[in-house]
């Protein structure tokens, strides 16, 4: 594969993807970075702003058979309906991202994620670019690829990275979401919050300065 195809006219393409919180428009076609304690809350977000029933509507949930961190089904039924998501564990560290690749090519799914240990490289991030522009391209859909990497983060090469932190209070669950890195927006943060009701809410925008 030529990752040298991966042209700066290409990331400006206009290129709909999935609406985070109602709020944060993110690229189809393109990786992600989702990051921080609350990683897999935030993707399951993401996965909720799909409101189309179809079969494109299933979440592809890429994991390492050998890691103990675990989606508890009654906590995700919180936010999105279990039977959506179709679970992928992979037995090597080198399956992870080749079976990511692979799910963005072939642009069955609107929403790919893939919880790692570790951030990946640059090289892997760009082969996951091509393979969801291939899956566009042959679907005409445009795949979102959201990679879960723990603490701040650090992939390199992703179209943008958000961090979520719990901040709950004695009266109220409530998070920190963090926007790290954006090719067209600053870095910032907002308060969520969830209503009575169960209704997820982003309050109190806050300008961060650059790192």
């Amino acid at each position: 594969m030529d990752i040298t195809t991966l042209t700066r006219q290409s990331h400006h393409k206009a290129r709909p993807g999935l609406r985070l919180l109602d709020q944060f428009d993110l690229a189809g076609a393109r990786a992600h970075e989702f990051c921080g304690h609350g990683r897999r809350r935030l993707a399951l977000w993401l996965a909720a702003s799909d409101k189309q029933t179809d079969i494109a509507s299933q979440i592809l949930w890429i994991r390492p058979e050998w890691h103990p961190d675990r989606l508890h089904l009654a906590g995700v039924r919180q936010e999105i309906d279990p039977g959506r998501l179709i679970f992928v564990e992979c037995c090597r560290p080198g399956d992870l991202l080749w079976c990511m690749e692979e799910a963005l090519r072939g642009g069955l799914n609107r929403l790919v994620v893939l919880d790692l240990p570790e951030p990946p490289g640059l090289t892997p991030v760009r082969r996951l670019h091509l393979a969801a522009e291939a899956g566009r391209e042959k679907t005409g859909r445009a795949p979102v690829g959201v990679i879960l990497t723990p603490g701040d983060g650090g992939a390199a090469g992703v179209e943008s990275r958000w961090q979520l932190m719990p901040d709950h209070t004695t009266d109220a669950d409530r998070w920190r979401l963090s926007r790290l890195r954006a090719r067209t927006a600053p870095v910032a943060d907002w308060a969520v919050t969830r209503s009575a009701r169960g209704a997820v809410h982003v309050v109190r925008p806050t300008a961060l300065e650059p790192a």
